[in-house]
């Protein structure tokens, strides 16, 4: 019997290992360690997921994001908002001690019974629901408050026995749960410098430690992500880690000036080589760079569905190897029965109401279209345009094609007409659609073309972002 028990075990954690994700061959995309196939990152950016929803409530939200085509749901085992002293939505905090770092387990988990469901108890919960619905966790094991000494009282891994102590209960509590993919960070600068550029403090000893504690219970080669700060060079600093399986960077919430796609690429050309991307793009309904307390709807603004839209699709179309949505009142749970919001300009809309934005249910197209073709392996290759290229946000072109050249992709942030070299794809006939980000169709563009500079006009302007795609028939 103890050697039928045994197997089972060792079938059970060899499956759980599999399941994750893993780096492709060229170490450019992600495919799924069980089969190898191809795996889109499209994220979404619920932080707050453990600590501020009830059972009922999270439930909803994962049958929502399921229905929207979701695969990764982010969210953090030690919340930023309070996670160490506001209980969760179930009466619980996480920790007995916060000196000790004892966790506060109880017998049993019946959420019947206040005793005996706690708080880990719900992360078990929301995790294994997730699981019901393909959907993987991309589970930070704390916000990075806890990690770099701020001005919060949040500041408990202050050493790497701490860090790695948590971490390994972390890590040995969900060793068998097929859909958990970590990610340490958590905004957060790890080596800080100060205004003469000089650093001032390395936290990256605290990470390593909590890397180790997964690699020890996983294996050298699971997969761990890091989620960096915004404004900051991606996550770099960290290359040479060996624990790193892909770079990051946050765009984030700042200004509409920012430049994703050249860092991914830029990235994408270190040593060693990872996967690169953008793991926090600007969120919908975000007021554009509130922090300084100069915001107003009539200057700054929010980012809507189409600012979202078009920072993604060119940071994917550059070479990253997925992407993550985010609402600004889903990451928090905006419910101002329960707390108040962050930064949330002048308008409340409710995380039940945030649920359908409109991006929310346009990102998965992008999913779609890359899996539309099955080679992965793309570089980005502006040199198809030879029509102006533009220069900012608001305009500049990127165009992706896959190594063979069989296909080509071209992300249009304004509905002008583009000329295209089609030397530029392997010989044969070019088969030519647009294709719409907002509603996932295609539209055929009529003609034959085989060679030479074409000139393609998207079908209408009341559109403005389109995608040219482009086959080798």
């Amino acid at each position: 019997m103890k050697k039928i028990v045994l197997l089972v075990s060792i079938v059970a954690f060899t499956l759980s290992v599999q399941a994750q994700i893993s780096v492709d061959a060229t170490k450019t995309y992600l495919v799924t360690k069980k089969d190898g196939k191809p795996f889109f990152w499209l994220g979404d950016t619920a932080w707050e997921l453990f600590h501020r929803l009830t059972r009922e409530e999270a439930v909803h939200y994962l049958n929502t994001r399921q229905k929207q085509q979701f695969n990764v749901i982010m969210a953090v085992g030690l919340a930023e908002l309070e996670g160490l002293h506001q209980p969760n939505m179930h009466g619980d905090v996480p920790f007995k001690n916060l000196e000790t770092l004892e966790w506060a387990v109880t017998p049993g988990n019946n959420p019947s019974n206040a005793e005996e469901y706690d708080y880990w108890d719900h992360v078990d919960f929301v995790i294994q629901e997730a699981a019901k619905r393909n959907l993987y966790i991309g589970l930070l094991p704390t916000w990075g408050d806890k990690v770099v000494d701020t001005w919060s009282n949040s500041y408990i891994f202050t050493n790497e026995d701490r860090a790695y102590n948590y971490a390994k209960q972390l890590a040995e509590r969900y060793k068998n749960q097929w859909n958990v993919i970590w990610i340490l960070g958590g905004d957060r600068v790890s080596v800080p410098r100060n205004e003469e550029g000089v650093v001032t403090a390395d936290y990256r000893p605290i990470w390593r430690a909590m890397a180790k504690a997964i690699q020890e219970t996983f294996g050298e080669d699971v997969f761990i992500a890091y989620h960096a700060r915004g404004n900051t060079p991606s996550s770099t600093y960290l290359n040479e880690e060996s624990w790193l399986s892909m770079h990051s960077l946050q765009s984030g919430h700042g200004s509409r000036w920012e430049k994703p796609w050249e860092t991914i690429v830029s990235d994408l050309k270190l040593t060693p080589k990872r996967p690169v991307m953008d793991m926090e793009p600007c969120y919908e309904d975000h007021p554009m760079n509130p922090w300084d307390n100069k915001w107003t709807r009539a200057e700054r603004g929010y980012f809507d569905d189409y600012d979202v839209r078009a920072r993604i699709y060119r940071g994917v179309f550059a070479g990253g190897a997925g992407t993550v949505y985010g609402h600004h009142h889903i990451w928090q749970f905006v419910d101002t029965t329960r707390n108040a919001p962050v930064w949330i300009g002048d308008t409340i809309i409710g995380w039940r109401n945030a649920l359908d934005a409109k991006a929310a249910n346009h990102i998965h197209h992008l999913k779609d279209l890359m899996f539309s073709r099955p080679d992965f392996n793309r570089i980005e290759d502006n040199s198809m345009v030879v029509s102006d290229r533009g220069s900012d946000y608001r305009d500049i072109i990127i165009a992706t094609r896959n190594q063979k050249a069989t296909y080509a992709m071209i992300y249009l942030p304004q509905p002008n007409p583009v000329q295209v070299d089609l030397n530029k794809l392997s010989s044969g006939r070019k088969r030519v659609s647009w294709f719409n980000p907002v509603t996932g169709k295609y539209r055929r563009v009529k003609g034959k073309y085989s060679n030479g500079t074409q000139t393609f006009t998207p079908p209408n302007t009341q559109q403005k972002d389109w995608v040219l795609v482009i086959d080798v028939r």
